[in-house]
Formats: structure tokens, sequence, C-alpha cells
């Protein structure tokens, strides 16, 4: 809140701004008041009504504020009733020096791999349909132009059409989404491009489509480090990216490679996830580590990076896959779709923190 209005609240709504300045956002390290969380206070007849307004719908710890905001200021005297509304405006971070930004997107998430059959494009439709569902407006870019499975992920069929000069995108679960998937006619037909080629396209994918007002861009990259990711890297601005890994050696290993290519591009990394974690019984409920464990987790710790979490092996997952039902939306009660959850949440809450850091505003530890 601006000074301005602090020297116009009656002393109990100053009281109150006290009370909320106990808070801190556990992610972004700093008080609420001070993060300028709070909107529209006032307190008339003893009932403090105010407005929470978060970094992000997808805010890990948003019924925990919540609480603590009604405890805080219904310990006060003089105060009989709480009435909080919680929203959210998602932040941007500044655009990177040489690089356009996208028309009417906040923040451009890359997920990559460094090898492929590590589930990154499952990992990155159930992300991106996990934060639709909290309330954000996302938009999926499948820019794995050989092999563009997002289509078939997300339950998409159909041709995009063109309004002016725009290229519309098609939807499904609330997330709206652009594929090479919808413009080649033949599912099997396979795509022999040489780089230039592939540059053209994935421009085109970002600057001539019209994304609306996006609050998350998700790019599902292809596997590896090459053409498409420094075409992408080198011409827009990242917000940045999460790596998507198995937990065996050899998976693990292309995985730091990746790490290492964004870093090159300077490109934050955002965590990393473990995926194909665990397989649970469905019967007993016992865990076997079919592909090791702890690799992800581990490779985080050593590069200094977030470990977002673990997805387990689960048939629901391959079923909403292969059916274009994705398990966050077919089966939400899942052990499998809450991992993908609580990963979204924790996927925002890095984009908020690099925001603050982008805009100089330390994190406190």
């Amino acid at each position: 809140m601006d000074q301005n209005s602090v020297e116009d609240f009656t002393p109990l709504e100053k009281a109150v701004l006290d009370a909320l300045g106990t808070i801190k956002d556990p992610d972004l390290g700093k008080d609420i008041v001070s993060l300028n969380f709070i909107k529209d206070l006032k307190v008339e007849e003893g009932v403090a009504s105010f407005t929470i307004e978060l970094t992000t719908p997808a805010c890990p710890v948003k019924k925990e504020m919540e609480q603590w905001a009604h405890e805080a200021v219904s310990k006060l005297e003089g105060i009989r009733d709480v009435k909080i509304r919680m929203s959210a405006a998602v932040t941007k971070g500044s655009a990177a020096e040489g690089k356009q930004a996208i028309e009417g997107v906040k923040n451009i998430v890359a997920v990559g791999s460094g090898k492929g059959g590590v589930g990154k494009t499952s990992v990155t439709v159930n992300l991106a349909i996990a934060l639709a569902q909290k309330g954000a407006k996302v938009g999926l870019l499948d820019a794995d132009i050989y092999g563009p499975n997002v289509p078939l992920m997300m339950g998409i069929v159909g041709q995009p059409h063109a309004v002016e000069d725009r290229i519309q995108t098609l939807s499904n679960y609330d997330v709206r989404v652009m594929s090479m998937g919808f413009l080649t006619n033949n599912d099997d037909t396979p795509l022999i491009w040489r780089g230039p080629m592939l540059h053209s396209v994935v421009q085109q994918f970002l600057r001539q489509v019209d994304w609306g007002e996006l609050d998350y861009l998700l790019i599902d990259l292809p596997p590896g480090t090459g053409d498409v990711q420094l075409s992408i890297t080198q011409t827009v601005p990242l917000m940045g990216a999460v790596i998507v890994s198995t937990p065996q050696d050899v998976a693990l290993q292309d995985a730091r490679k990746a790490i290492l290519m964004f870093r090159q591009v300077n490109v934050e990394i955002l965590g990393i996830v473990e995926n194909m974690s665990y397989f649970q019984c469905p019967n007993c409920g016992e865990q076997t580590h079919v592909f090791s464990h702890g690799g992800g987790s581990t490779t985080a710790d050593n590069f200094g990076v977030p470990f977002l979490g673990e997805i387990p092996l689960a048939m629901d997952l391959r079923e909403g896959g292969d059916t274009g039902k994705p398990v966050v939306a077919s089966n939400p009660g899942s052990p499998c779709a809450a991992a993908f959850v609580q990963i979204a949440e924790k996927v925002a809450a890095q984009v908020s923190i690099a925001n603050q850091q982008s805009l100089n505003l330390p994190v406190i530890e």
C-alpha cells in the first residue's frame, strides 16, 4: 500500500494493517503488506474487510494465508468480524535485453529434458491443466515439431484458422494450444526439415498466433539441446525452465546437460521434476522404485536448484495421455493428479520469486 492511502486510514484500520504486517509470504520472504497484497481495506462497525491479492492463483499457501490473516485481525480489540476476499494478479518479469516479449503473455516457461522417453510432454500437459484449474490463464505451445504429441494428449482434433493475420489457437481444459500436429494431414507423416525451417515455424507459432491474455505460456520443448531450444532461448524472454527427468543415471546425465544449456543462455532453472519416480501397487499400496529413486532431488541439490517433486509411474497417467483425458482432469482425486497439482503450485511460486528478483526486489531468507 502506498503511504498516502495509509495516512487516510483510521486508527483501527492502521491496527489491522499492523496485524497483517506480521504475516510473511513463505516464498517471497516478505510480509504481505510490504508486498502490496492488501487491497480495499475498510473497517466499518467493527467489521474488517479487505482483499489479499496474491501473485498467482496457484499459490501453494493460499488457504493458509487466508487463515493467518483472519486469525491475526480477529484478535484486535474493536474487531467483531473479518471478511477476506482472495484474488490474484500474476506478476510479469522484465524482458531480457534484445528479446521481444509476446503480446499479452506474462510468463513464458519452457519444459525440457536432456533426452526423450522421460514423459516430458505428459508432465507439460498436466501442469498446464493444473494451473488452469487453479484459475490461471494458460497456453501450451508444442515446440516438438518432429513429434507433436500434444494434440493427442490434450484430446484436441481440428485445424486452426486465421483471423486477419493471426492464427487462432485450439482449446481444451481451459488451455489454449498450438501444435504442428494441427497442421499435418496425416498423423504418421514425418517432417523432414532442416534447422532454418524449424526456426521459421517456431517463430510463427510464437509471433503470429493469437495467444490472447495469458498468465503462463508453457512450451513443450523437443528432447535434447538442438535448434528449437536455441531458437526459443535466443529470441523470446523465457521466465525460466522446468527440467523433467526419470531417476536412472542415463536420464539424469542428459538432464544435467539440459541444465547447463539453459544456464549458458542465462535462463533461470525453476526446478527439476522426477517422473516415473516409483510404482505404487493399486492393491497393497507398496512402492517399487522401478527406475531407481532420488536422483532428481540429488541433482537439484548438486546444481542448487529447486526440486519440484516426484510423479509416480501410474496406469491412469498413461491411459489419460493415450485417450486425450489427462489424469489431472480425468482422475483429480488420484495420487498422480495430486502430485501434478503440487508441482504446478511450486512452479507458479518459483515464477513469482524469479519475477521479484528480476525487479530487483530482494527475497529475504
